[in-house]
């Protein structure tokens, strides 16, 4: 007899949960990514079109939007909820829209309220 054990099978109980752990973490690795993609709208867009375009969208809900597109030369008002996309109206003038004001960091928020306190600054 020698002192030379025999190889481990490959079906054995530890490299099966093994296999099991490493597949469960693969399919939660693609679910956070695709979530995370779509939570912050990373994807990538459908389809590139100069003609068809999301001009601005307002949250009214948790799940309610009203959407601007802009389809050729007009512009289109559309709610977008639970039970699907209704037209609004159709808008006679183009709207132009204005860029959004600069937002203020978070460290000068913080340092103006720390000089308004009278704390170090």
């Amino acid at each position: 007899m020698t002192g030379v054990a025999p190889p481990a099978s490959p079906l054995s109980v530890g490299s099966l949960a093994q296999l099991a752990l490493s597949l469960f973490a693969i399919v939660a690795l693609i679910l956070i990514i695709s979530w995370a993609l779509k939570r912050l709208k990373l994807s990538a867009p459908r389809g590139s079109s100069r003609d068809m375009a999301v001009l601005d969208e307002l949250c009214v809900g948790p799940r309610d939007r009203i959407v601007l597109i802009k389809v050729g030369d007009s512009q289109v008002l559309v709610g977008i909820g639970a039970s699907g996309l209704v037209p609004l109206t159709l808008l006679g003038a183009p709207i132009t829209l204005t860029a959004p004001a600069p937002t203020v960091g978070f460290a000068e928020r913080l340092r103006d309220i720390m000089r308004r306190t009278g704390g170090p600054a």
